[in-house]
């Protein structure tokens, strides 16, 4: 009997480890967590002593201890999915989602042939999509938003069962697949940013239960199907930013469960269907940047669910029904740049959400109702570019306000003082209007004031010393007007100030030393007052004075004080009708003028030879100086190449001439001219290759000229917002509310500047890409060509990080766009382009940034298509900025597709640091580069280097690895040895990989398409 007991004593232990041991699911998981990292929290809880792995974390059974779920979204994983996925036989549902795997999806995925739902987005994938996919025939929900995928959707499935569909922000290519029409309980189809062509089929009708479809910002083209008015479930229809053509279908009338309608950044033509406003269920409209005319139908005010309707960039016209407004839950109106008519409706906030109100550039007339100053909600107020006429309305109840544009309008009356109330407003623009009489004291209640534009009005009396309590001011404009007074002082107290505009007024008192205490100014306006005085040798101090220096027309007398040496960055400069005297050394120093002017003054001796090109450019800049002269040597031509100054020296001597000299001279002279002419004649139609040139590739509309011309003020200085490489840039708003930045070309007199103009436009013509700027039109003069481009409205990028002074908070993930899209471009021009393009002015100011932050790159016109050297992928010629320029060019004229990748790094680090290339902080004339180096090598601490702000965003979070990731491939791209440095579609790629978890398809509205 013992005998028999100690037996089963024996079996029992000897059997106890396999009746305790993990199973075979369990073992799997382990072996998949040594590719797929599990943060501390998970991996302590994944035990080995477990039976089975039904009680750890993000793992589910079935009564059979079978895992059918692994669930393991937004836990902070890391590493890669590895092939052990596949071992987990039973698993009905994978959701890594919101983590930071990275590398490819295995194509052993394929032989989880029970999975229902596969959740991967907000995750760093990459690869192309396995054609196993197709052997998952029981899938339903399939989401991978938001990772770096590549290729083609190449799996299909025969018997589909899937209910989501969801590839939005990858990098997929190809058109929308066929076999996705037999997936007849398809709910929610979202490709959004992809790269998606081709037309949307007519076979989309048969998705008879679509609730969710978002095909927005990729290729298609083709028209919009009214087979869509078949899926009557649809809540969400959004195809915008794509190439769509044609009408929108009145088909669409039948989705009567539609919510949003997102149709913006088409093609689209016609009259928008009438019927459409008739869907009660509308929630936002948003339809702007398409062609779309008509008018709005009284219908629209009784859509009661209507929060969102944006028309703006479109063709609409006749009255805004007045009813609009009543009763509704509008919280954004944008009617902008249509050309509306009739006035504003009354009670347009009578609703009592509205939030934005945008009903600028249309040719709307009547007043400003007083229910609008004071709609309590009120954030954005813009009314610009209309016919508007009365006072502007008291305000009472404007706590939200923050931003009131209603510029180029006929108001007129005085400034309300009660604009004191609005304690929140960081922008005002009332330039352009008929206001008169004197500016509130009570100006300086408002402390959050950053932009204040009175401009081109009728105001009078002194700038009132309240001003100076508006710290947080970095734009002042107050040109134009009838202002007086010696408020210079008043206005030197404005620390931030970076643009101050006060010419054409009375101002008086001299120029005083205060104002050099507005380190921050980038540009000074003083022009036409009767200030007197002499220019004081402290604004020299002013040394990020860089868009223009503007003292003409002020009575100022003495010399031009050395130290304006020191305004190394200064582009404009116009010291013009003044009686100033002495010589022009003073400016030999300013490399970077575009623009000068010193005519009608005293001025004498030598101009300095880097100021001797505005002789062939402009030679009215040195007009009315009788004593300025040019150096020359004999037998110098270029001497011969101005009649605005004499030569210097021996060539100024007066010659006496007999009588019959002199007539013997000018019937010498005039022989000569009609010889001359004569010449130039026979020239002009020899050379048709030339002319013909010109012609086609300039020709433009004359009347569209004028009125570029008329809205400048043939280019009056007021209009400059920059400079370009070959010209001045000014902004100029056209009277059917068409607004460009207008680059202002200036001829040379030889065929080979001609040449260069020409290859600027047609490289710039060919060129389409989201982070290039594009070009509108070529316009052509005898005297000069303009280039006309879209207006940026958030200026460049070197404006955001350097030129605006309170800093403008800019954060990591906008940062880190704005360096991908740049990088976008780079990479286009380098490898799309045939042959391809250098820039080889890559900075911040070439940088210029839209309303969403998005980078375009400008100003190709340095570059050169490089199929003149087929042996090689280069140009000559020395070009750059100092602080951007490779190593290489100290010793080499040659620019290669390395110099642009040297050059994007040192912007990448300007984001990062928030510092300029060259930065007067920085200690023994360093620039950039090295200063990071050095930091770097003494602390290796990134939060040495780093902004501030910038790690005060993301110390201690996920994103500071992404900070140092980037940060990394600056250097690589800084590299000495340029054969070191990346490519730009490495520094893409580098950079897709490093992307943080960014915003998920759910994010983008709280009722957007279910990710479960």
């Amino acid at each position: 009997m013992e005998l028999h007991i100690w037996c089963w004593l024996v079996i029992f232990v000897s059997l106890a480890p396999l009746s305790c041991s993990l199973n075979a699911d369990g073992l799997a998981l382990l072996d998949l967590s040594k590719t797929l990292i599990l943060p501390s929290s998970i991996s302590s809880n994944w035990s080995a002593d477990d039976s089975t792995p039904c009680t750890w974390k993000g793992v589910s059974c079935d009564e059979m201890s079978n895992v059918v779920s692994l669930n393991l979204s937004y836990f902070g994983l890391s590493g890669s999915l590895g092939p052990q996925v596949a071992l987990i036989e039973h698993l009905k549902v994978i959701d890594l989602s919101g983590n930071g795997i990275s590398g490819p999806m295995p194509t052993s995925i394929g032989n989880c042939t029970k999975l229902e739902v596969l959740r991967l987005l907000d995750n760093r994938l990459s690869g192309s999509l396995p054609d196993t996919l197709s052997n998952i025939e029981a899938l339903r929900v399939f989401d991978i938003t938001n990772n770096s995928f590549t290729g083609e959707v190449n799996f299909r499935f025969e018997n589909c069962k899937l209910e989501k569909f969801i590839l939005s922000f990858n990098y997929l290519r190809g058109e929308i697949p066929e076999w996705i029409w037999n997936c007849s309980s398809l709910t929610q189809l979202a490709l959004v940013k992809n790269s998606i062509t081709g037309q949307i089929p007519s076979s989309i009708g048969l998705l008879r239960n679509l609730s969710y479809l978002v095909l927005s910002q990729n290729s298609l083209s083709g028209t919009i199907p009214p087979e869509i008015g078949n899926c009557q479930l649809l809540i969400w229809l959004q195809v915008d930013a794509n190439q769509l053509e044609g009408t929108v279908p009145k088909e669409l009338a039948s989705l009567r469960n539609l919510k949003q309608l997102y149709l913006f950044e088409n093609r689209l033509t016609g009259e928008f269907p009438e019927d459409i406003w008739g869907i009660q269920s509308l929630e936002s409209v948003d339809i702007y940047k398409n062609n779309f005319t008509g008018q709005l139908p009284p219908v629209l005010t009784e859509l009661k669910n209507l929060q969102v309707i944006t028309l703006y960039d479109n063709l609409f016209t006749g009255v805004i029904p007045q009813g609009l407004g009543v009763n509704s839950s509008l919280s954004i109106i944008d009617f902008t740049n249509n050309d509306f008519v009739g006035t504003i409706p009354p009670k347009i906030c009578s609703g009592g959400r509205l939030e934005v109100l945008n009903l600028g550039l249309n040719l709307l007339n009547g007043s400003i109702a007083s229910g609008i100053a004071n709609c309590p909600t009120l954030r954005r107020l813009i009314l610009k570019q209309n016919n508007l006429i009365g006072p502007i309305p008291q305000f009472i109840n404007c706590n939200h306000l923050n931003h009131i544009d209603v510029s180029y309008n006929f108001l007129s009356g005085d400034i309300p003082a009660s604009l004191s109330k609005c304690i929140n407003v960081t922008s005002v623009n009332w330039s352009r209007n008929k206001l008169a009489g004197p500016i509130p004291p009570e100006i300086g209640k408002l402390a959050s004031l950053g932009s204040l534009n009175l401009s081109g009005n009728r105001l009078y009396g002194e700038l009132p010393v309240e001003i100076s309590r508006c710290s947080k001011l970095y734009q002042l404009d107050l040109s134009y007007n009838s202002l007086n007074g010696s408020s210079l002082a008043t206005v030197s107290k404005l620390k931030f100030l970076s643009q101050l505009r006060l010419q054409e007024n009375k101002f008086s008192g001299g120029i005083p030393d205060s104002l050099s205490q507005l380190h921050m100014l980038i540009e000074l306006q003083l022009g036409g007052n009767i200030l007197g005085g002499s220019i004081p040798s402290s604004l020299g101090k002013l040394i990020k004075l860089g868009i223009a220096l503007n003292l003409s027309r002020n009575g100022l007398i003495g010399d031009i004080p050395l130290l304006l040496s020191n305004l190394v960055e200064l582009q404009s400069l116009d010291l013009s009708f003044n009686n100033l005297t002495g010589g022009l050394a003073s400016l030999g120093n300013l490399q970077f003028l575009h623009f000068l002017n010193v005519s009608y003054n005293m001025f004498s001796g030598p101009v300095p030879e880097n100021l001797v090109r505005f002789l062939n450019s402009t030679p009215s800049s040195f007009s009315g100086n009788p004593d300025l002269c040019m150096s020359c040597h004999d037998n110098d031509l270029s001497c011969m190449g101005t009649n605005v100054l004499k030569p210097c020296g021996s060539l100024r001597k007066k010659s006496a001439h007999t009588p019959l000299q002199v007539a013997m001279i000018i019937l010498g002279s005039l022989f000569a001219g009609v010889f001359l002419i004569l010449c130039v004649l026979l020239t002009y139609n020899f050379k048709p290759k030339i002319s013909s040139e010109l012609g086609i590739l300039l020709e433009g509309s004359s009347a569209k000229l004028n009125e570029v011309v008329e809205v400048t003020e043939n280019f009056n200085n007021k209009y400059i917002i920059g400079f370009g490489a070959h010209g001045t840039v000014y902004k100029a708003v056209l009277r059917s509310g068409e607004v460009y930045a207008v680059k202002k070309l200036v001829h040379a007199a030889h065929r080979g500047s001609n040449a260069s103009m020409i290859r600027e436009l047609q490289t710039l013509g060919q060129i389409r890409h989201r982070n290039l700027i594009r070009l509108k039109e070529f316009l052509f003069k005898r005297e000069y060509g303009l280039i006309l481009y879209d207006f940026m409205e958030n200026g460049s990028l070197y404006d955001v990080l350097h030129g605006t002074e309170p800093t403008p908070t800019l954060d990591w993930s906008t940062r880190f766009n704005i360096a991908l899209g740049t990088a976008h471009g780079l990479a286009y021009l380098h490898n799309d382009c045939h042959p391809a393009i250098i820039h080889r002015d890559i900075k911040p100011k070439n940088i210029l940034l839209d309303n969403d932050m998005v980078p375009h790159i400008s100003d190709f016109g340095i570059a050169k298509l490089m199929d003149q050297y087929p042996s090689a992928l280069q140009t000559t010629g020395i070009v750059g900025t100092i602080g951007y320029m490779a190593p290489e060019m100290a010793f080499s004229t040659r620019s290669t597709l390395e110099f642009d990748v040297y050059s994007y790094g040192v912007v990448l680090l300007e984001l990062i640091t928030r510092k300029m290339a060259v930065d007067s902080s920085f200690p023994g004339n360093m620039d950039i580069v090295t200063w990071v180096s050095s930091k770097l090598n003494a602390t290796n601490q990134i939060e040495t280097v780093c902004d501030p702000a910038l790690m005060h965003e993301v110390y201690g979070t996920d994103q500071m690895e992404e900070v140092r990731k980037v940060l990394s491939l600056a250097f690589r791209c800084t590299a000495k040895d340029a054969s070191q440095r990346p490519s730009m579609t490495v520094v893409v790629k580098e950079l897709t990989d490093a992307r943080h978890v960014a915003c998920s398809y759910s994010k983008q509205g709280e009722s957007g398409p279910s990710n479960s």
